[in-house]
């Protein structure tokens, strides 16, 4: 299998198109299961250079009925990845491997998963010095780690979790 190569594009008005294309497809095959769905991830914040795939993520009550949505996602091309350092979320993808389109976040709804993917994407939105920042950031790492892929995921993670951490105290005082 060939590596993904992390290749960041121009903010793209069309994925926003795309989110809502797959939202309703993803609605379709899972009815009154879905609780929640949001777009995440860079392509989510406008104006953001990101990897051109659409992260979603899914809130559901029951992570433990995941094993029930593998058949109706496959129906629609989404396929599911075992990740076990995902303790609190399931993933599937879609797309040709190391060219997928779309990556599917499930997890429950309000869990941590959900909060906090949640809140670091509007963090972005609301304060747009932070994400030139966070732009900066991966455009340096993605050069830096342009044939590793995961490297480049992971040195992001600092960045995120302290942005996570600022964006809870100015909206909860923790």
């Amino acid at each position: 299998m060939k590596k993904p190569i992390v290749n960041l594009s121009d903010y793209n008005l069309n994925w926003e198109e795309e989110f809502e294309y797959e939202k309703k497809r993803i609605i379709d095959v899972l009815g009154d299961k879905v609780v929640g769905i949001e777009h995440i991830g860079s392509t989510s914040i406008k104006g953001l250079k990101a990897k051109p795939i659409i992260d979603i993520i899914l809130g559901i009550q029951d992570l433990g009925e995941v094993s029930n949505f593998v058949f109706p996602l496959s129906e629609i091309e989404f396929e599911y990845v075992h990740k076990p350092e995902f303790k609190d979320r399931m993933f599937f993808r879609k797309g040709l491997w190391g060219k997928g389109t779309c990556h599917l976040h499930i997890c429950e709804i309000n869990s941590s998963e959900w909060i906090e993917k949640l809140m670091f994407r509007d963090y972005l939105r609301l304060h747009p010095h932070v994400a030139k920042e966070y732009a900066s950031l991966k455009k340096e790492l993605a050069s830096k780690y342009k044939f590793d892929r995961p490297t480049y995921t992971k040195k992001k993670e600092p960045f995120i979790k302290k942005i996570i951490e600022i964006a809870m105290k100015e909206m909860y005082g923790k």
